[in-house]
């Protein structure tokens, strides 16, 4: 009887310690994830109106939609961050000749970050030549959190930044 009660309390207490260890480790997941999901895609509800737009490389969307921002005038110029450092504009936009009111001049390619981190900051100097008193952060739901969050610790509070999220394409 006795055997039988310690083994009963030593399988409860195997429960407890594996429903614990599944709540401190998988809920912050679970809080991510949901956060991450109900970031909304705002390229095709919003217009943004900034001095400059930021596109972090990384998805076709991103570039495609710096590029409609700044032909429909939404912004004066585009950084594209995170560039293959061999790439040329027209392979980065092969559609650029359907956007006829373009210039090359209002479009900067920032070759050397490899992180978000880098994006912020080898964009942050560009941005200030540029006299950009605020940005549209364009970028995926995926990545919009962790951008913003690093744009907002790097960039000087005087810059406003607008998130502009777009479909990664996976959905």
């Amino acid at each position: 009887m006795k055997l039988l009660r310690t083994v009963k309390d030593n399988v409860f207490f195997r429960v407890i310690i594996v429903s614990l260890f599944v709540f401190v480790f998988l809920y912050p997941f679970v809080r991510e994830y949901r956060r991450i999901v109900s970031v909304e895609i705002s390229s095709w509800k919003n217009d943004v109106l900034a001095d400059c737009a930021v596109v972090l490389t990384g998805g076709s969307n991103r570039v495609r939609e710096g590029f409609d921002l700044l032909s429909r005038g939404q912004v004066r110029k585009l950084i594209i961050s995170g560039v293959n450092s061999s790439s040329q504009m027209r392979e980065i936009m092969p559609l650029w000749p359907f956007y006829g009111n373009l210039s090359e001049r209002d479009v900067v390619l920032d070759r050397r970050s490899m992180t978000t981190f880098g994006n912020a900051q080898q964009t942050l100097p560009l941005v200030e030549a540029l006299q950009c008193r605020d940005i549209a952060l364009v970028t995926s739901s995926l990545h919009m959190i962790r951008a913003h969050k690093t744009f907002s610790a790097t960039y000087p509070s005087q810059i406003k930044i607008y998130k502009q999220v777009v479909n990664s394409g996976r959905t």
